[in-house]
């Protein structure tokens, strides 16, 4: 018994099963993995882009003025309702100038809101030269302003600002009542609402009912003729409209402080500590309109504010050039990691991807009025892992089904069909063995293995296959005895009789002698051998010079002799000298020109043509015919076969052709079937002689 092939073929089959189905796992895994290296480099590159779009929004906010008037102001707002000056981005407020000062505070970001429609800034220049004063600008919704009479003591029956400020021990207070101007509108300065000046007294003036005018103090407030509910006319008395105030609040402490020192200090550095409250009342007792003690809905914008701006992970850290003091770092939080995927997340890191640990960084300098600041964001590339984690979540379902899926797959395989295939390999090795010892053929019982399934389908087949190839073989067998029965008759037969005609046309000068001859050479070949195949095939021949030129001169003039007319030779007188055994060679045109004959049209020659090399020689036999069908040009050299449908009852057993390839091929040539224009060529090439 074969044992190598039992054991080492199915096993080699079966590693190679079981390495396919590693490397389809391996693939599913490394595809995944490469998937997630894209994914991980493209969030990478989005995420550089993202930090940059950070930075220069950050860079944009500060220097606008409200991101300058967070950086002049680094301490938090104070809660509660008391209020601190902010150092504001201007030299100073044009207080008297409405537009201005709208301008000036919606710029700077520094208005604080309360209620719906309240706010209140507060808030010093940043040049000291322009004298020590607190700048305070805001708005509130009332009726139409009453004013206060000038010269009147009392001032509760007008509408009024009431303002403290406590500052180094001491405590300023004024009462500025709404005196409406008498002054027309200049064409530059056109205010269709009611205006006037905020005129400032001191509270305990006040109190005493004898008030000086506080020189120094000057405020405006303006009120718009449109009243704000639109179901409502703008004359209805009952409707509120909005106003506007701005003030300038003379502070001597601050201002006798400029001149204490030769280079005076500003911004102060109790700037934190001075505590202003301001409230704005209507006539008589009621609430006030506008309290800065009920505290801001919301309070300008800082340094936290910017915080929104960054990315999860990100850090802004600003330091001022001048002193190298570094205000407070803001991080933008991260979510936490879901430990569940913690894994996944740990994976994704380690994926390599350009540029990926190198870390992100920018800095910038920022100039203020009162010096520069160096802002340096830092990213934070985790956030890109933690975005990845989602898409790998859902990529770890998928890449476990394909290898759950791989895994079922190859059980099934290796249980199902490698087991029975390895039964069905040893069962025909069995019959193989047997054909070997008993030289012979014995169908393998494979009866057992039989079934619905596509083995046991595979099976009955194969049992089918067996029985036909021992029954075929039979049949051949008993052909090919009668064939050899057959050839051995015709060739005792035909050899007495040859005998005879060879006494009878000895001469060489006859020409029935070369005929005689050839078919002496033919019973020879054919006689005692087991087939004609097997005859032509192991034949020997007779390899010597010829002159092409006159065997073909003498094969076309002598075609008659065998029914085939109008045979033309088309060469040179010249000898062509080639290797070739002459009745062979006569043999093989002999067979082609019959080919030619059955199908060339009637009354049309057959043209034999000899092209001669330094090398080879070339015999063209041409006639004008059907083609020859391109999947037959090679199968008509076959043995036995034949287009005719009755070729055997009519001698024709398709071995002419046969025949021809077969001696070409002993002659050391190649012969070949070409169709060309309206015919068919038989191309006969030939090794020249010396």
């Amino acid at each position: 018994m074969n044992w190598r092939r039992l054991s080492i073929v199915p096993y080699r089959v079966r590693l190679l099963l079981r390495a396919a189905f590693v490397f389809l796992m391996a693939a599913t895994v490394g595809l995944a993995l490469s998937v997630l290296q894209q994914e991980k480099q493209l969030s990478y590159k989005n995420y550089e882009g993202s930090f940059q779009k950070t930075r220069v929004q950050v860079a944009a906010t500060l220097r606008h003025p409200t991101g300058q008037l967070a950086l002049l102001n680094p301490q938090p707002a104070a809660s509660g309702g008391v209020l601190h000056p902010l150092l504001l981005p201007f030299a100073a407020l044009d207080f008297d100038d409405l537009q201005k000062v709208q301008q000036a505070v919606a710029m700077s970001g520094c208005q604080a809101q309360y209620g719906n429609n309240g706010s209140l800034c507060v808030g010093i220049g940043n040049n000291p030269w322009a004298g020590g004063f607190i700048y305070v600008a805001g708005s509130f919704d009332s009726a139409p302003l009453v004013p206060h009479v000038r010269g009147d003591q009392i001032v509760d029956k007008a509408h009024r600002v009431r303002v403290k400020v406590a500052l180094r021990g001491q405590t300023y207070e004024w009462i500025a009542p709404f005196e409406e101007s008498s002054e027309p509108q200049t064409p530059g300065r056109r205010y269709g609402g009611m205006r006037g000046r905020l005129t400032g007294f001191t509270a305990a003036d006040v109190a005493r009912g004898k008030a000086p005018v506080v020189k120094d103090f000057r405020g405006w407030i303006w009120q718009s003729p449109r009243c704000n509910r639109a179901d409502l006319a703008d004359d209805d008395a009952s409707c509120a409209r909005s106003a506007f105030f701005s003030l300038r609040l003379p502070i001597a402490v601050l201002q006798d402080a400029l001149f204490e020192q030769r280079r005076p200090e500003w911004p102060p550095a109790d700037l934190d500590r001075i505590n202003v409250s301001i409230a704005v009342l209507a006539p008589g007792d009621g609430a006030p309109l506008l309290d800065s003690g009920t505290g801001p809905a919301a309070p300008p914008f800082s340094l936290s504010d910017l915080k929104a701006m960054l990315l999860p992970g990100e850090s802004l850290q600003i330091r001022r050039l001048s002193d190298g003091v570094a205000l407070p770092e803001l991080v933008a939080p991260i979510d936490p990691e879901d430990q569940s995927w913690h894994f996944v997340t740990a994976l994704i890191r380690r994926l390599p991807v350009d540029a990926y640990d190198v870390p992100l960084s920018a800095r910038e300098v920022i100039v203020t009025p009162v010096g520069s600041y160096e802002v340096l964001l830092k990213g934070d590339v985790r956030s890109v892992s933690k975005s990845l984690s989602v898409v790998a979540s859902r990529l770890v379902w998928f890449v476990g089904a394909m290898l759950a899926a791989l895994m079922l797959a190859w059980l099934v395989i290796e249980i199902g069909i490698i087991r029975r295939i390895k039964v069905l390999i040893k069962r025909a090795d069995d019959v193989g063995e047997r054909v070997k010892a008993a030289h012979g053929f014995s169908e393998a019982d494979l009866a057992d293995l039989r079934g619905q399934d596509e083995l046991g389908v595979l099976a009955t087949a194969l049992h089918d296959l067996l029985r036909r190839v021992r029954e075929d073989v039979e049949r051949e067998n008993i052909r090919a005895e009668q064939e050899r029965n057959m050839w051995h008759a015709v060739g005792h037969e035909i050899m007495s009789p040859l005998q005879s005609l060879m006494v009878l046309h000895g001469a060489p000068e006859d020409q029935s002698h070369r005929y005689i001859s050839r078919m002496q050479q033919a019973i020879r070949v054919l006689y005692g051998r087991a087939s004609p195949s097997e005859a032509f095939q192991s034949s020997e021949l007779q390899i010597a010079e010829i002159d092409l030129a006159a065997f073909l001169h003498n094969v076309a003039a002598n075609a008659s002799c065998v029914g085939i007319e109008n045979v033309v030779f088309h060469g040179a007188a010249d000898a062509v000298s080639a290797r070739a055994d002459e009745y062979s060679l006569e043999d093989v045109v002999t067979h082609v020109l019959r080919n030619a004959q059955r199908y060339r049209k009637p009354d049309t020659p057959i043209d034999i043509t000899l092209d001669a090399g330094d090398t080879g020689a070339v015999i063209s036999i041409h006639n004008q015919g059907p083609p020859i069908a391109p999947d037959m040009l090679d199968k008509i050299f076959e043995y036995g076969v034949s287009d005719q449908p009755e070729s055997g009852a009519e001698g024709n057993r398709g071995q002419g052709l046969f025949v021809a390839r077969t001696y070409m091929a002993k002659m050391g040539g190649t012969i070949v079937a070409q169709n060309r224009t309206g015919g068919v060529s038989f191309i006969l090439s030939l090794q020249r002689g010396a």
